[in-house]
């Protein structure tokens, strides 16, 4: 069988004690920004152990192509503690740890000396981003190091910029601010959790007090809706959204109709659960519904756009995780689906916070991102169904993110890169890496008498 190759760094639980040492066989010694996984939960296909390293190479690249960041300074790692996929540990070919994932205080020990190495080598501004980690490590990894390094999560702070800002720019045909909405939730995992979290921030910037605002947010997962008193336990991040019981709820039909959610937001992964009858219940709740259907891949979306548009007579605000082409209405009219994809945030707020020198990355960041990608709506996106800015102009989105992070992180006190420069949009532009070439001529053809003009910074 043959296998994607990726250029990455690969770190073994073997490598214990002595991961320094592997990163000094990287040989760009000047990185600036890191993605790391362990492979657990590549978003839609589980547990891929180290074939998980597509990841953090996929998410650099958006690195350079969204915000213009140098590919050389970045630095894509997988961490191999094993796999759990019995698929991979039957097949000869497998390139990892022939183990079940360590999951003993061996992986917290081997993560612990991974961020200690990186900047210690690289320095204290040095950006890690993680990526599809378990949701049992995503968020105490994120709470454990979030004030010690540079550091976000993607998967809970990326995915609920993303989110809040579609659910920002429905203000502008609903008319109603943000604290009037409630939010009922597919899932309860840690993309979740994280949209969750920001749309109550958002909420308290708007006035409402965080308990108030944690009313408005309701969440049903595999074992029922998240209500005091349930049979199947909860963790500690799902605490903050289980509720008294609203009356008889079994199914997710059934939430909707008890609860009357003015948007749902699918995360669950699990297919096509926001079946026709609950579209047409988010119908007649409302004027405009609020569908996001956002789970990956394609086929696992909670419902398509065809349907969600269709059943609600076109006047449902949907977004998606992956991507759906135009729609047609019966009258002709045609909707275009926004399609909620992090690379609208994590690559702009990078790329802010390499230049600003950031020591902690707030949750305020991922607030201001959702807010700047909202405005840069336009009207006449907004008026063919989208939500989003096409994913043609994702550059121009990103710089002017960068930007808005920029001057936000200035003015808030969190950078650290002085003098800070008058004019922040300059600034970011002249940093953005330049494809366009005097000449090329690799240095492996550098003959006699044959002289070639350095590659343009």
């Amino acid at each position: 069988m043959v296998r994607d190759f990726y250029v990455g760094l690969f770190i073994s639980i073997m490598d214990q004690g002595h991961i320094h040492s592997v990163l000094d066989n990287w040989p760009e010694t000047n990185v600036k920004a890191v993605v790391v996984t362990d492979g657990e939960r590549i978003l839609g296909l589980g547990d891929l152990g180290v074939y998980g390293m597509g990841i953090p190479v996929g998410k650099l690249c958006l690195y350079t192509a969204c915000a213009g960041i140098r590919p050389e300074r970045c630095l894509p790692v997988c961490i191999d503690v094993g796999t759990d996929n019995e698929t991979l540990l039957r097949d000869p070919f497998y390139m990892g740890l022939y183990q079940r994932r360590d999951r003993s205080q061996r992986y917290d020990d081997l993560i612990d000396e991974f961020m200690e190495a990186v900047v210690d080598k690289y320095g204290q501004d040095t950006l890690i981003q993680f990526e599809d980690f378990g949701n049992h490590n995503a968020f105490r990894f994120l709470k454990k190091y979030r004030e010690k390094y540079c550091t976000f999560n993607d998967d809970i702070q990326g995915t609920a910029a993303v989110a809040l800002a579609g659910l920002l720019a429905t203000r502008r045909v609903v008319g109603k601010p943000i604290t009037e909405h409630r939010v009922l939730f597919l899932g309860a995992g840690e993309a979740a959790l994280g949209i969750a979290n920001l749309i109550v921030m958002a909420m308290m910037e708007e006035g409402m007090s965080q308990a108030d605002a944690r009313k408005k947010i309701w969440m049903f997962d595999k074992y029922g809706l998240l209500e005091q008193g349930r049979h199947q336990s909860t963790d500690s991040n799902q605490e903050a959204f289980v509720h008294p019981s609203p009356g008889e709820v079994k199914s997710f039909l059934d939430a909707v109709n008890v609860i009357k959610p003015t948007a749902i937001i699918g995360v669950a992964g699990a297919g096509r659960l926001f079946t026709h009858d609950v579209i047409k219940a988010m119908g007649c709740l409302n004027e405009r519904p609020i569908i996001f259907a956002l789970s990956n891949p394609t086929a696992k979306a909670e419902c398509t756009a065809e349907d969600a548009y269709s059943l609600t007579q076109g006047r449902c605000l949907f977004a998606s995780g992956s991507p759906f082409g135009p729609v047609t209405l019966e009258d002709g009219s045609i909707l275009i689906p926004g399609q909620g994809n992090n690379a609208y945030i994590f690559p702009g707020v990078a790329l802010a916070v390499i230049l600003s020198g950031v020591r902690h990355i707030s949750d305020t960041v991922f607030l201001e991102a959702a807010k700047t990608l909202a405005d840069q709506l336009t009207d006449e996106e907004l008026s063919q169904g989208r939500l989003y800015p096409p994913l043609s102009k994702i550059r121009e989105v990103s710089l002017q993110m960068a930007v808005k992070v920029v001057e936000y992180l200035y003015a808030k006190g969190m950078a650290f890169r002085y003098p800070e420069p008058l004019d922040k949009d300059a600034y970011v532009r002249s940093k953005v890496w330049n494809t366009n070439y005097e000449s090329f001529l690799p240095e492996i053809y550098d003959w006699p008498g044959v002289s070639h003009s350095p590659l343009v910074d």
